[in-house]
């Protein structure tokens, strides 16, 4: 096997056996932790970290530790937020979270530059061009961790699946649920009811040991890759404040101005589906213990459509995928404002979480390859403010999630789409007025203003 394609194997099986644990662990905040909206809060304080952690600790770590080394450590923060989990309290999970915040960051600019740095440097031993191996490297590493959603959830839902049966939802209730939720509803139903401490210690017992298997992994079998780049090039190596400043010193390009809605929008989008789509809509009107199997087609979608995107990019290119992905999820939102969750629609919560899917695939997928494309001489400062910026869209919506009604979260996720697309617009307008000319065009173009200087 080519050691560029061993290596992002490498790193894709890591995040996989990673996040099965943290993605089955998110999901279930809001839902288990419920009480004083505990969850959400851990889940804000946790992004929140991570927006500090973008603007500073990305390009330190990875010049400090390298790629390899940034997403071995960053790994370890998230075990320890499964570890606060089995005695779960504010004293526990709010400093788990803050930890896991400040490894989350690192640990995805590392990896979306050591993918970068391996898909060009094979790349340009294949002779091909480097931004279509980098994004075949995208694709396949999002093939294989998003797939990660549906071994967590699977497990989720089995685990917690055997409290017994309960009651049908009442129809009061089922009032409250989806858009109308206005978190009125606070009486507790047999829906909504804590599994035993007992199952919730097995499902962490799974989750805590795959986050270890997944640094050891990391740790053990991926190449470095800093050495050999910085010797290839014999730069100088940039001082620390220097390297601190990196990411704001990027705010100079404009490109990056316009783009920063973006990262924002994945960041509410997905903030909204793990914290108000499993609990207001899944968990309020089918169950807990259908957050899993939900989440499982949100995972396989954006696993199968994330693989897709990255061999169709090539052909058909990113104006077009954008494109298809806004429209989804404008789809998507306006049926949520609409519909009315019922148990008796089943098949609907699974429709409306595999179309999310689908459509957060492009985002996932297209903004990692278009920051390595157009930030290519400043990888690490331009993930980093890619992280900065997603983390600050979590962080939002999981703050104004306890006092904002479903309804008026959707209006802003519609509001953010919107401007997000009007501004990556002006970005594709930019690029093509700096793209060279064709040979052919710019030969005529020099014949026609040399007669007409000779006319002169």
């Amino acid at each position: 096997m080519d050691r560029g394609l061993r290596n992002v194997l490498v790193v894709s099986l890591g995040f996989l056996l990673l996040f099965t644990a943290y993605g089955g662990l998110q999901s279930l905040q809001s839902s288990l932790y419920r009480e004083e909206g505990l969850g959400v809060t851990v889940l804000s304080t946790l992004y929140g970290a991570v927006l500090l952690s973008s603007m500073l600790l990305p390009p330190l770590l990875i010049r400090v530790l390298g790629c390899k080394w940034t997403i071995a450590v960053s790994m370890s923060c998230y075990v320890t937020f499964s570890l606060g989990n089995f005695y779960a309290s504010w004293y526990t999970l709010i400093p788990t979270s803050i930890l896991l915040g400040l490894g989350a960051a690192p640990l995805w600019s590392a990896h979306c530059t050591y993918l970068t740095l391996v898909g060009n440097s094979d790349a340009e031993k294949a002779g091909k061009a480097g931004k279509d191996v980098v994004n075949q490297y995208f694709g396949l590493f999002f093939l294989i961790f998003q797939s990660s959603g549906v071994w967590g959830n699977l497990i989720s839902s089995l685990v917690l699946g055997q409290t017994p049966t309960q009651d049908p939802i009442p129809e009061e209730q089922l009032l409250s649920c989806g858009a109308s939720d206005c978190l009125m509803a606070t009486a507790p139903t047999n829906s909504t009811q804590r599994p035993s401490q007992e199952l919730i210690y097995t499902l962490l017992g799974i989750y805590t040991g795959s986050g270890v298997l997944a640094v050891l992994l990391v740790a053990t079998f991926l190449d470095p890759i800093r050495d050999a780049q910085q010797k290839g090039e014999g730069e100088t190596v940039p001082s620390v404040r220097s390297t601190l400043l990196s990411t704001f010193k990027l705010f100079r390009d404009r490109r990056l101005c316009l783009l920063v809605l973006l990262p924002m929008y994945s960041g509410f989008e997905q903030a909204f589906l793990a914290g108000d789509y499993t609990k207001s809509y899944t968990t309020c009107a089918l169950g807990i213990q259908f957050v899993g199997y939900v989440m499982i087609c949100f995972a396989a979608t954006n696993a199968l459509c994330s693989q897709l995107y990255g061999k169709v990019a090539q052909y058909t290119g990113r104006i077009a995928l954008y494109t298809f992905g806004a429209a989804t999820h404008l789809a998507c939102i306006v049926t949520l404002l609409l519909w009315k969750p019922n148990p008796d629609q089943l098949a609907v919560f699974f429709v409306l979480s595999g179309l999310w899917g689908m459509a957060d695939a492009v985002w996932q997928t297209q903004n990692n390859v278009l920051y390595g494309v157009l930030f290519d001489k400043n990888k690490e400062a331009a993930f980093a403010n890619y992280r900065l910026w997603e983390a600050l869209g979590f962080t939002i919506a999981f703050g104004y999630s306890t006092f904002l009604c479903v309804s008026s979260k959707l209006y802003v996720l519609l509001a953010v789409l919107s401007l997000a697309m009007l501004a990556y617009a002006a970005v594709e307008c930019l690029e093509a007025k700096t793209l060279p000319r064709p040979p052919a065009v710019e030969g005529t173009r020099l014949a026609e203003r040399g007669e007409t200087q000779t006319e002169l």
